[in-house]
């Protein structure tokens, strides 16, 4: 199975190379950075340092999930360098200058050359992995090598391959490569120790901890500040938006007698063409770009955040968050905006989502579908006492799950 899976492997290589030949900036970039060739002679400080530990996110997200565990465990062990790798150019065009990484880079392919390389160069006296990350080469070099390797804030669902039939072998290698499993909840846990998979225990999901440090940390921004001059009503923070979300937004505005008097849209992808499409759904709006270039307070009542990288202290701003995403492949982040204690309301693909099922049955925010019934909405807007109900349920949620960093690091240490 090993070698079937290798072949897999070197196919979905040669394929991202041949389509990085014919113009796709994300395979160009991907195979750009497989060959970079980062030598770690020094740490931060220019010392050598013998103990390393390697931390791997798929993307940007799953980065902000690793970052409260990477950072205290830094914190724990100052002299080990950290190496961090992504797989997608999402994440590492972001991250690729965070200051408390020795190094970061683009995971080479799972192709047993490159593991070897890659191990043989930085030499991980530890490897973490978040969430949905299995790459069974990198896993078995690590089991090999006697590297202790840890998965956390994982999910598992009876329906993943895992659990089929033909998926013994996927398991085993979850059972003998990991050193120890970190999943979110129960469901999980019973589900790994039903196909015997023993080293595995609850410790939640790490990113309740990062939107925590976001929150107390952020602080407030100038632009939004002019936008909204003197308003004092309700406004509505719209996160990593798609068109059908922008679409479903312009038609609920037409309900004035109730819908906020201010919107603030962050779209998901900022290129022009999505940037004009928004502007024509809401004539009266002003980018966040030509906003931050005037002066005086802006008259228009929708601003579109046009970069990247401050949605989640916009939040702040909000009376009620709309979270986009969830008329197509799943939701995006709905906790950068229950930290603030702001109800959420989000699209129909959210059923993956652990955090988003607790939030509605908590009644700290709902579902919309293309044609919602928006009296749950409606209140949020015009019943202090139901929205008041609908944070305090937010903050509740928040209050339960923090901690999962320190369930961690506890655990590997001891």
């Amino acid at each position: 199975m090993r070698l079937l899976y290798t072949i897999g492997i070197w196919f979905y290589t040669l394929g991202i190379r041949v389509v990085a030949l014919f113009g796709h900036k994300k395979a160009q970039l991907m195979v750009k950075g497989w060959r970079t060739d980062r030598v770690p002679a020094a740490g931060n400080n220019g010392e050598r340092r013998t103990d390393c530990a390697w931390f791997h996110a798929a993307s940007l997200g799953e980065f902000e999930q690793a970052r409260p565990v990477l950072e205290a465990y830094r914190q724990e062990h100052p002299d080990c360098r950290v190496v961090v790798t992504f797989f997608s150019p999402s994440g590492y065009e972001v991250r690729k200058n965070y200051p408390e990484a020795d190094a970061v880079l683009y995971l080479p392919p799972d192709l047993p050359h490159s593991v070897r390389r890659f191990l043989d160069l930085w030499h991980p006296t530890v490897a973490f992995f978040v969430k949905y990350e299995f790459w069974f080469n990198y896993m078995g070099e690590l089991r090999r090598r006697h590297i202790p390797s840890y998965l956390f804030s994982a999910i598992f669902r009876p329906g993943q391959y895992f659990f089929k039939p033909w998926g013994q072998w996927f398991t085993r290698q979850l059972r003998d490569c990991y050193t120890h499993i970190f999943v979110q909840n129960e469901e999980s846990l019973q589900l790994l120790k039903s196909h015997g998979i023993e080293q595995c225990s609850i410790a939640g999901d790490t990113r309740y901890d990062r939107v925590h440090q976001i929150a107390q940390a952020a602080e407030p921004d100038a632009v939004v500040e002019r936008f909204l001059g003197g308003y004092d009503g309700k406004v509505m923070v719209a996160g990593s938006t798609w068109p059908p979300d922008e679409q479903l937004l312009a038609r609920l505005r037409g309900s004035k007698e109730w819908f906020p008097g201010r919107i603030i849209i962050a779209p998901h992808q900022i290129h022009e063409e999505h940037l004009c499409s928004i502007e024509a759904l809401f004539p009266d709006s002003v980018r966040y770009s030509i906003l931050k270039n005037q002066n005086n307070p802006s008259n228009q009542k929708v601003l579109i955040i046009d970069n990247i990288g401050i949605l989640s202290k916009l939040y702040r701003y909000a009376t009620v968050a709309y979270i986009g995403g969830g008329f197509g492949v799943g939701i995006h982040n709905i906790l950068e905006a229950v930290a603030y204690g702001k109800p959420v309301v989000f699209g129909p693909n959210h059923r993956k989502f652990q955090e988003a099922h607790d939030i509605i049955e908590l009644g700290g925010g709902m579902m919309v579908s293309e044609h919602p019934d928006v009296s749950f909405l409606r209140k949020l807007f015009t019943d202090e006492e139901v929205y008041r109900a609908a944070s305090d349920a937010c903050l509740q949620l928040m209050r339960r799950n923090l901690g999962s960093t320190d369930i961690i690091l506890n655990t590997i240490e001891s």
